[in-house]
């Protein structure tokens, strides 16, 4: 199965309020990782003022407590921005995959789209994307959900941090993991996908055991991504004249 071309591919307040809509739900659960985020981020010492700038600019949780962890005076901004670096290469990736769909925009409307990706958003766009969906607003709109949600619940955070405490307990620690399983799964299940995703996992999982924290995500993904590579390649030309070809032939 190849991703379905649409022609025209455009950026509109219909798709990014329809990506807002689709990631609304999700955006709760974000909300609360930001939340646990702002509790230990005002146990490990940061003032209101820095919490909310980090979690304003940043949008990313896992550098984010990452960075909590090596919190100090004087402050690693040297080692502070390699780690930030390397947990989140994997967007490299993600966003080059986005390319084909979002090429046809004009660079300042595909940039801002990438500013607010995430991997869930990018999960959600990418099925868009497969099934033919011209309206990148989805994605941007989605991410925006996302980055509201994430705001709010760094805030809510701050505000009661005295009163919060183990939010993992409620198992909110894997609703994330869950929903890209689920992208997956109710997406393409073909070899060309499945195949990459697995070696990122598995790839991932030996990071987590063998090498240093937080390597497995840009391990996995690099992992991913050069299976992706190593495929048969089908150009998006080839898989539309295709069906043509056969209906001559008929």
């Amino acid at each position: 199965m190849s991703p379905q071309n649409s022609p025209g591919v455009t950026l509109s307040w219909t798709g990014l309020l329809a990506g807002f809509r689709m990631m609304a739900p999700l955006s709760l659960f974000v909300g609360a990782f930001s939340l646990a985020f702002g509790v230990a981020a005002v146990q490990r010492g940061l003032d209101a003022t820095e919490i909310m700038a980090i979690t304003t600019l940043v949008f990313a949780g896992a550098s984010q407590f990452a960075a909590l962890e090596m919190w100090q005076e004087p402050l690693p901004v040297l080692p502070l921005l390699l780690s930030t670096l390397a947990i989140n290469a994997r967007f490299l990736l993600m966003s080059a995959s986005l390319y084909p769909w979002l090429r046809d925009l004009r660079p300042a409307a595909r940039y801002g789209c990438a500013v607010l990706l995430t991997d869930s958003n990018w999960a959600m766009s990418m099925t868009a994307y497969y099934r033919g969906e011209n309206n990148a607003g989805i994605l941007l709109g989605s991410g925006l959900a996302l980055w509201v949600a994430w705001v709010i619940g760094g805030w809510i955070g701050v505000c009661f941090s005295s009163g919060i405490t183990a939010p993992e307990r409620f198992g909110l620690d894997v609703i994330m993991g869950c929903f890209l399983l689920t992208m997956l799964l109710s997406g393409r299940r073909d070899f060309p996908v499945l195949l990459p995703w697995s070696v990122a996992g598995l790839a991932a999982l030996a990071a987590v055991w063998w090498l240093p924290p937080h390597t497995h995500v840009v391990v996995g993904g690099l992992a991913g991504g050069c299976a992706s590579l190593l495929l048969p390649f089908r150009s998006d030309t080839q898989s539309a004249a295709e069906p043509a070809a056969e209906e001559r032939h008929s």
